[in-house]
């Protein structure tokens, strides 16, 4: 299942996670960001070994700074608290897989 990354949250279930976890940075108003939305919920309700999820850049707009997140939608891969890998823009499901695999 899909989970919704917050600024409260952020640190707990992102950068503390035992697992890999993809982080969609996204907002409601964004075009791309809804053509990509259903490959991420897929992505998120077929992996056990990575947790993947959505952070509203509007709602976090100092985690969107933090990771000189400047367009959207932006995902970046997180592994032992670190950010390891990002893809901007609209990507495809099987793109989004061979990022996890890395």
């Amino acid at each position: 299942m899909e989970k919704k990354f917050t600024s409260e949250n952020f640190e707990a279930e992102v950068l503390k996670s035992e697992k890999p976890v993809l982080v969609d940075f996204y907002a409601d108003w964004c075009g791309p960001c809804k053509m990509m939305a259903p490959a991420v919920e897929e992505l998120a309700n077929e992996q056990d070994d990575v947790i993947v999820g959505k952070l509203n850049v509007d709602f976090a707009p100092e985690l969107a700074r933090a990771y000189k997140v400047m367009s959207i939608p932006t995902l970046i891969l997180f592994k032992n608290g670190e950010a390891v890998e990002k893809r901007i823009g609209v990507q495809s499901k099987a793109e989004l897989e061979a990022l996890i695999k890395q």
